[in-house]
């Protein structure tokens, strides 16, 4: 009959624990199970990722091909013709518009393009804008508004008609900020030594 006190774990599935460095006595004695010499012996051994034991390493045989710019700036491209196609006049077609509708699949920044023609009359909001784009929208009635990366809308009209007005020195006349003439220098410098 089997009591549980003759319960035992398989042959092999228990083993006691290798303690090295104690001695000849232990069957582990001088170099402790790490064989003779060479790097791997010492304590504090580290193999580097993608070392290969001295031979010129796979990352640095392979060639370096064109340039690659960490600051580039990455576009999802839309064309007229789909906006024309997807949303009616008077639509208010702003980026997350566009996502939503699945016109954009990516988070990536919107440049409008010029391909094709827009007949509808749409206020296009996007980060980017092509000049064939532009007036593509603006001819059909339309209106373009520039989105900045933090979702600020700048106005480029605003800025459009701070370039064109002149300004008042080109006109001619004084202007305020100009400094006044020091008459006794200008004295100074136009009299003639005696």
């Amino acid at each position: 009959m089997m009591n549980l006190s003759d319960l035992k774990p398989p042959k092999g599935a228990k083993h006691a624990k290798k303690r090295v460095g104690r001695g000849y006595g232990s069957g582990h004695g001088v170099t402790s199970g790490r064989g003779d010499k060479g790097q791997k012996s010492r304590s504090g051994y580290h193999r580097k990722r993608g070392f290969e034991g001295g031979q010129m390493p796979l990352h640095r045989r392979l060639p370096k091909r064109g340039f690659f710019n960490p600051f580039r700036v990455e576009y999802a491209v839309v064309n007229l013709d789909t906006l024309n196609e997807r949303f009616a006049a008077g639509t208010e077609v702003t980026p997350e518009l566009l996502r939503t509708t699945g016109v954009v699949r990516s988070s990536k920044l919107i440049k409008i393009l010029g391909r094709g023609d827009i007949e509808t009359a749409l206020t296009v909001r996007a980060h980017k804008f092509s000049g064939v784009a532009s007036e593509k929208i603006v001819a059909a009635g339309g209106r373009t508004e520039v989105v900045s990366r933090h979702g600020v809308v700048e106005d480029r009209a605003v800025e459009a008609d701070a370039v064109a007005a002149p300004s008042p020195d080109a006109a001619g006349e004084p202007s305020d900020s100009a400094e006044p003439v020091d008459d006794d220098n200008a004295d100074d410098g136009a009299s003639s030594d005696v």
